[in-house]
């Protein structure tokens, strides 16, 4: 089963959506709006890929964050802390792939991989 985690309006989570579509692969959409962030996952793929390729901090909502808040995000734990409370900082989408793979943002020739393992 292949999970996409993210947010519906969001260009690379529509793009690997219309890509999972047109492989004939099923998956299943997480909404971080409707849904909540998963922290336990969050956790998980922060420790597989680290927090500074998690955290998006060029999207609006990271440069609309308190400076000082922004300054708090120095390890993994501080960073999801900030990606639990602000899901719009987390970059998109990230994919759980059905052999548990994990990956993290919309790049065909990733997503063929964990696709086709």
């Amino acid at each position: 089963m292949i999970t996409v985690y993210g947010i519906p309006n969001c260009d690379s989570v529509k793009k690997a959506r219309t890509w999972l579509t047109e492989q004939g692969l099923d998956y299943t959409f997480h909404d971080y709006k409707k849904q909540g962030v998963p922290a336990d996952l969050l956790t998980q793929w922060v420790s597989e890929h680290g927090w500074t390729v998690l955290l998006n901090r060029k999207g609006p909502t990271w440069r609309k964050l308190p400076p000082e808040m922004q300054a708090t995000v120095v390890d993994n734990a501080s960073a999801v802390a900030v990606m639990c409370a602000h899901s719009s900082t987390i970059k998109r989408p990230v994919i759980v792939w059905g052999s548990g793979a994990v990956s993290v943002g919309y790049d065909p020739d990733v997503l063929q991989r964990c696709a086709h393992g």
